[in-house]
């Protein structure tokens, strides 16, 4: 009897413990780091990185991060027009030889009452840190036909570029400048499960 019931508290412990977080590799093939700034005030610039990597833990259950880490290449950087992309590379704006990296580190995540996601983590662009913000959603989880489980996640947000030092720009003859303030980032990130 003693025994029977020792082994019920056990069986309740079990079941009542929340599912540990799986880790995850960002799938570099399915992943999508995109960016958007105003041009002359009329249009938008959009761009992407090319090159980085990355690695999350993730609780499908409670839907929350307990770990993400992003490293990107500033070099990736693609406006697909070389000579703009020259120019975001150089030390007006990236400074890729002195700056090479682009980081994020989380801090903290949480589910907002409308399921949505937000994160806060340490961005290092420029060779400065800020903390930001990004919203998003969890998309859900599949098995890919190999039997690899992946898990996919989008998500927003927005920077004041002169707060990492991107100060440069040129004034237009009409008014206003040439380069907006606001970079918008467009996210969509799809990780594989590690074994």
């Amino acid at each position: 009897m003693k025994k029977t019931f020792l082994l019920a508290i056990v069986m309740v412990s079990y079941l009542a413990t929340p599912a540990a977080a799986a880790d995850y590799i960002i799938d570099k093939d399915q992943t999508n780091i995109g960016f958007s700034v105003k041009h002359m005030l009329i249009s938008n610039v959009k761009g992407r990185f090319r090159n980085f990597s990355g690695s999350f833990s993730f609780d499908e259950k409670t839907k929350l991060f307990s770990r993400a880490e992003l490293t990107v290449n500033a070099d990736s950087i693609d406006t697909e027009v070389t000579n703009r992309d020259r120019h975001l590379r150089s030390s007006d704006f990236l400074d890729v030889e002195k700056c090479p990296k682009i980081t994020f580190n989380l801090k903290n995540s949480e589910v907002l009452d409308d399921g949505t996601l937000r994160v806060t983590g340490d961005l290092t662009i420029h060779c400065i840190t800020r903390e930001i913000m990004l919203q998003g959603e969890f998309l859900g989880a599949a098995k890919t036909p190999m039997g690899v489980k992946v898990a996919g996640f989008t998500a927003t947000g927005r920077i004041n570029r002169g707060d990492f030092g991107l100060k440069w720009n040129q004034a237009l003859e009409l008014g206003g400048v040439l380069v907006g303030e606001e970079v918008k980032f467009q996210i969509e990130v799809e990780g594989i499960q590690k074994p």
